[in-house]
């Protein structure tokens, strides 16, 4: 079963569902006359329950794949494809939807694999004709660059969240000794070479001491709030359309995460900017004590 992240967590998958009830109905109108197949992608589809609190005061509730299924009305998805690396949270999730009736996959497989995978089948013949709603909700930077290029200009409309604060911005240190490894990591992650990242998050200044000149290197200021732009600025290289973020926050109001929606159909983020405008207002109530 998965932990639960917080109070903004659950709203991620409320903001979700409230996306996918409206593109049902939208879809509903359009998909058999054009003959289209709705699928429903999930990259890290988890067990289907999420645990939140302490022992003393345990709250289970169910995650987004068990959510997704439940929606019927207008019309439910054609098929659910639900990726979870995790073996054991890939087991609990068969399990837990073992009865249902609708078509649904559950592979245990990393899910740049899949997402890869989709990109091409959705470019060939057999793809055109599918219409695909995806989450791609990574804990940290499991998300490679090169798997979502794979979806441009393709019929997806996708959520994706992006951990600046929570992945990013921990690893750009300070003075920007950045291990190889975590290097390798950004690049993975960001699409980018080492030169552009240290560019875009550092500035290098020569300084005179009584040892000669040297250079100086400092972080930028706002690293999360530029990673977060960055990536949107790269994901508009992909998709015609991105919405704002809604900004996820721990309970010391540390900014975790941004969640973003991106497609090829201007009112399809159109809506989504309307429920994440929504979402925003009732997180600045509870911020601010409201709620």
């Amino acid at each position: 079963m998965n932990e639960f992240g917080g109070k903004w967590t659950e709203a991620k998958i409320e903001i979700l569902v409230e996306y996918a009830s409206a593109y049902l109905t939208i879809m509903n109108k359009y998909a058999n006359r054009f003959g289209w197949n709705l699928l429903y992608f999930d990259g890290f589809a988890g067990s289907g329950y999420i645990t939140k609190g302490s022992d003393e005061n345990k709250k289970v509730i169910l995650g987004a794949a068990k959510r997704i299924l439940e929606l019927n009305i207008p019309r439910s998805f054609d098929e659910y494809y639900f990726v979870e690396k995790d073996t054991h949270n890939a087991q609990e999730l068969k399990d837990s939807i073992s009865t249902t009736t609708k078509k649904v996959y559950v592979v245990n497989e990393d899910c740049n694999t899949k997402i890869h995978s989709m990109g091409e089948f959705l470019k060939s013949t057999k793809g055109k004709n599918r219409r695909v709603l995806a989450y791609i909700d990574p804990c940290g930077m499991q998300l490679n660059w090169n798997s979502l290029k794979s979806l441009k200009e393709s019929n997806v409309d996708a959520w994706i969240l992006v951990p600046t604060g929570m992945g990013v911005n921990r690893l750009l240190k300070n003075d920007g000794r950045i291990s190889e490894a975590w290097i390798e990591r950004l690049e993975t992650f960001l699409g980018m070479s080492q030169i552009d990242i240290l560019n875009e998050f550092y500035n290098q200044t020569e300084v005179i001491t009584l040892f000669g000149e040297e250079r100086i290197t400092t972080k930028k200021e706002k690293t999360i709030e530029k990673s977060a732009e960055l990536y949107k600025n790269r994901l508009n290289e992909l998709f015609k359309y991105v919405t704002k973020p809604y900004i996820l926050k721990n309970s010391s109001n540390s900014t975790m995460f941004h969640f973003f929606m991106v497609s090829n159909n201007e009112n399809a983020v159109k809506i989504a900017n309307e429920i994440i405008n929504k979402y925003n207002t009732w997180h600045n109530q509870v911020s601010n004590g409201q709620k």
